[in-house]
């Protein structure tokens, strides 16, 4: 098992390398590039930086095995990349919730999966998941909001084409789960 130092300094490594675009640490993880989303704002403030850093969030507390917590996670961030968000800000809400709801949203993702299990798919594609099934099970966005930025967030950081398989869960969440929006 590895200490809390080692893993922060894995933590680190995977923050920096999804915020420099910079993903050779990736590679056993099926993050696949850093496109547009890859480089932090420092005070992102439209929703899809916001998702963007939540993204970064859950993937390094995920990284790290769960050993470091979001708050630390979030502080390394402010500190090191000087990011500024504020506690109760909608990447931290969305980061928190996927984080804190992991086995109740694999258990929501799970059945809808053909022939795969969710320890199966790849960790960007499964963290997407997560992010976007909490935000449409938990928020008053609307759902072909959450979905469409699901897509784009899997487009700059989950395996090629992770992006239409994500589309198809994530519909099946909507129709299942929270109802239909679409006209």
């Amino acid at each position: 098992m590895s200490s809390v130092d080692d893993n922060k300094r894995i933590a680190h490594t995977h923050i920096e390398g999804h915020a420099e675009e910079n993903h050779d640490n990736c590679a056993d993880d099926g993050c696949d590039q850093g496109g547009e989303w890859g480089e932090f704002i420092e005070k992102p403030t439209t929703q899809r930086a916001l998702r963007s850093l939540a993204f970064h969030l859950v993937y390094a507390v995920d990284r790290s095995d769960y050993e470091i917590s979001l708050d630390e996670i979030a502080n390394i961030v402010r500190k090191d990349y000087g990011v500024r968000f504020e506690d109760d800000s909608f990447a931290l809400k969305l980061a928190k919730g996927a984080i804190d709801n992991r086995e109740s949203l694999d258990a929501t993702i799970e059945p809808l999966l053909t022939s795969w299990k969710i320890n199966r798919l790849g960790c960007c594609t499964r963290l997407i998941l997560r992010i976007a099934v909490w935000e449409l099970l938990n928020t008053d966005t609307a759902p072909t909001v959450v979905i469409n930025e699901a897509i784009e967030l899997s487009k700059a950081f989950a395996e090629k084409d992770a992006f239409k398989f994500i589309n198809g869960i994530l519909d099946n969440v909507r129709r299942v789960h929270v109802g239909d929006d679409v006209v």
